[in-house]
């Protein structure tokens, strides 16, 4: 058995296969899916499993280098924007954040390797993690 947090075993195939500058997409409940991108598809129901439980597992497996969020999200959720950039600290270190708009962020999802979507009903719950290097 896999000794790690992360167990769900897509998401740590699609993780494995990722280069430099590689990126999977974390969403929310409501985050439209380009239908050429891999679905990764976690929401059970509103709430579960909620995105932050969600990302720092994934953080605990994946290097990252920068990350893209929708500028909205600071504006219409600014609590989650917080323990968002809160965990990124804790999990990434000093790493680069990239605010666009929600409908630049969506067409950027179609170069995702995955999106994982999450029970998340947080409006704008959503972000791309670019793969960084481990040496």
């Amino acid at each position: 058995m896999k000794k790690g947090r992360l167990l769900n075993s897509e998401i740590s195939s699609v993780i494995s296969k990722m280069g430099h500058t590689d990126h999977i997409t974390v969403g929310d409940a409501g985050l439209p899916i380009p239908n050429e991108v891999k679905r990764i598809d976690l929401a059970i129901e509103k709430g579960v499993p909620n995105f932050l439980g969600t990302l720092e597992v994934i953080l605990e497996e994946l290097k990252v280098e920068e990350v893209v969020i929708a500028k909205e999200m600071k504006e219409k959720s600014g609590k989650f924007h917080t323990e968002l950039l809160k965990l990124l600290k804790e999990k990434c270190g000093e790493i680069n954040i990239v605010e666009v708009s929600h409908e630049d962020f969506k067409w950027m999802t179609e170069e995702s390797k995955a999106v994982v979507r999450t029970g998340e009903c947080t409006s704008y719950a959503n972000i791309i993690l670019k793969s960084g290097v481990v040496f």
